[in-house]
């Protein structure tokens, strides 16, 4: 297997006691580190009416990392597309092409990343049809690649700014039914491990056994995403796990409360139910030292049959995530590209 890569989801969470201006200023930060230290993307999220987490229009907050880094790879995980119009996102795509060539991904889901009535604020014309987002994946690689069949709406309305290069498009699955999708219409697929930790190899494999090549992309291409922390304490490993278990529970259970003390977390007794979920949820994150993450990161590209995993890091302390993934740097041994 070639070398591996890693990359980051930053969610924009906003720990307690900060607030959405800081935790902006966190997620420039980790964006500049990464940069530096040759991470292969930086993604961001896209959610709706959850309190603690700022990351609601990633095509923004795309546009500002753009200016402040220099090389890692910028992009959406994902636009919610059926909340948008394709036309606009293959806009406002092209524009982050434009202004920052060879460095955006486009990455697509098809879950509203909130509540079905803020959905339905967003697009009131939203049906949450899986026909009605084919036809926007249909539109958006019509208005993205300039292809326009004889005849065809795309010969009259064209996606600009236009560019000599155009963000390549991933679907985004936790269940599998995008695969599908994406291995119909030859784009790039990342599997959410962070959010389903059943299923995965299944589903990357059916994906490269359909693919059909597009004009973006000749062959298949796959990553995976989990949630993950690396300390050389394991104090502090142990600690962010219980934090973990807690935070993933509560946000299950449909409550964005602040998180109360660890002190107050680690004295928990769950429920057997409760802790039944703990420990399927556990399947959601990896954690360890240094060498325990090598380890486990390894197994998990031997198992997908990838190069590459992205990393999201959710922490109450800003520097022990900054930390986090300087030793993943260190430990993969990555090395920083030319700046494009």
């Amino acid at each position: 297997m070639s070398k591996i890569k890693l990359s980051v989801l930053d969610q924009s969470v906003v720990r307690n006691g900060s607030n959405t201006r800081e935790t902006l200023l966190e997620t420039k930060a980790l964006a500049q580190l990464t940069d530096s230290l040759g991470y292969e993307r930086f993604w961001v999220s896209e959610h709706h009416n959850i309190a603690n987490i700022a990351g609601t229009t990633p095509e923004v907050l795309m546009a500002y990392l753009g200016a402040e880094t220099q090389r890692i790879r910028l992009g959406a995980a994902g636009i919610m597309l059926p909340n948008h119009s394709s036309l606009k996102v293959a806009e406002n795509f092209r524009m982050l092409e434009a202004l920052f060539p060879g460095r955006i991904d486009l990455g697509i889901g098809r879950a509203p990343g909130g509540d079905r009535l803020t959905a339905r604020l967003l697009n009131p014309q939203n049906t949450f049809s899986e026909q009605d987002f084919v036809q926007q994946i249909v539109d958006l690689q019509h208005f993205l690649t300039d292809n326009a069949p004889p005849g065809s709406i795309y010969e009259k309305v064209k996606a600009l700014p236009q560019a000599s290069t155009a963000p390549p498009m991933w679907l985004l699955t936790s269940s599998g039914g995008s695969a599908n999708i994406a291995a119909h219409f030859g784009t790039a697929l990342s599997f959410a491990q962070f959010i389903n930790p059943n299923g995965g190899p299944e589903t990357v494999a059916h994906y490269r056994e359909r693919f059909r090549p597009s004009l973006s992309l000749a062959t298949p291409l796959a990553n995976v995403g989990i949630f993950g922390f690396c300390s050389e304490s394991e104090e502090l490993v142990d600690r962010w796990q219980t934090i973990m278990d807690y935070r993933i529970l509560n946000i299950e259970r449909g409550r964005d409360t602040p998180l109360p003390p660890y002190e107050e977390i680690a004295e928990i007794e769950y429920m057997p139910d409760e802790q039944l979920r703990v420990n399927y949820n556990r399947g959601r994150m990896i954690c360890g030292t240094p060498k325990q993450m090598k380890e486990k990161i390894e197994k998990m590209c031997a198992e997908y049959g990838v190069n590459e995993i992205v990393i999201s890091t959710m922490s109450e302390n800003a520097e022990e995530r900054m930390e986090s993934f300087r030793l993943l740097a260190r430990t993969f041994e990555l090395m920083p590209r030319a700046a494009l």
